[in-house]
């Protein structure tokens, strides 16, 4: 025979039982969004991609030829230094603005589809 819980739960409308899937799902959204990540784990993210990220690109290619033609390696360094310092924390304001008016999960949408649509365009001029 079952008991009267088992049938209450065969009895209970499927849903109340999505509802409660979702606002469960809700909540895990909610407290991992409130959790911090580690200040080390940023920091280390952060330079493994910017540093990979401007290997060879127009910056350091501008660095390079700069230095070659000043012969000055120091002050280009310390002028181009400054400068990615200046253009990061620029970056860092502009990201906390974004990010106290819109929702992580948009700006992940909002980023990855910015630069996929960027990939798009240079393999359709690579075809061309």
């Amino acid at each position: 025979m079952s008991s009267p819980q088992t049938l209450v739960e065969v009895q209970e409308d499927p849903a109340s039982k999505l509802s409660a899937i979702a606002n469960s799902a809700k909540q895990t959204d909610q407290q991992q969004d409130s959790v911090k990540p580690n200040t080390g784990e940023i920091f280390v993210s952060t330079f493994i991609t910017i540093f990979l990220a401007e290997i060879g690109d127009k910056t350091q290619l501008t660095t390079l030829l700069m230095t070659a033609e000043s012969r000055n390696p120091w002050i280009v360094f310390a002028g181009a230094g400054s400068a990615l310092v200046l253009t990061s924390f620029l970056g860092v304001l502009v990201g906390q603005w974004l990010a106290s008016r819109i929702s992580p999960r948009t700006l992940e949408l909002a980023a990855g589809s910015s630069l996929l649509l960027i990939s798009v365009l240079l393999f359709w001029e690579v075809l061309h």
